[in-house]
């Protein structure tokens, strides 16, 4: 059982409606999308903790329609292992914490607990490295 919670999209945006090639990311169930699937991809805003001069928006797949959501919310999703990442890490202002880490893939809930280690950190946003979009965002349980 890991210390974190992850927290995918419940929501979902106007965007542009396309139909999988497959591997597109998906931010509402945490795992990779299979060829044939109805997707949207739209620009979204993560939530900070506070209104903070580090906002940042960018693209994100998810369903078309209101999925079952991922298997689990208390594991890093299996589709996205061997992935380089980097956790950005946000205090309370909502500013980026110096904690933030790339880690290559290989041992992301390793890279995840060095990151939570540190008390001010109490938001951390995964993010692509390729793109720099938003993956998900993980607390503490």
């Amino acid at each position: 059982m890991t210390d974190y919670v992850i927290h995918p999209l419940t929501l979902f945006g106007d965007g542009v409606a396309m139909t999988a090639s497959g591997g597109e990311p998906l931010r509402c169930c945490l795992r990779d999308a299979e060829a044939g699937e109805s997707l949207v991809l739209f620009n979204y805003e993560p939530s900070l903790p506070a209104e903070s001069p580090y906002q940042e928006k960018g693209a994100v797949f998810t369903h078309a329609s209101p999925c079952a959501g991922p298997e689990s919310v208390t594991s890093y999703p299996a589709d996205w292992r061997g992935r380089p990442q980097a956790l950005r890490a946000y205090d309370t202002r909502g500013w980026i914490h110096p904690s933030t880490h790339v880690h290559d893939g290989t041992d992301p809930e390793a890279a995840i607990a060095a990151v939570l280690s540190h008390p001010d950190v109490v938001e951390v946003h995964s993010r692509n490295l390729a793109y720099g979009c938003y993956m998900f965002r993980l607390t503490r349980r």
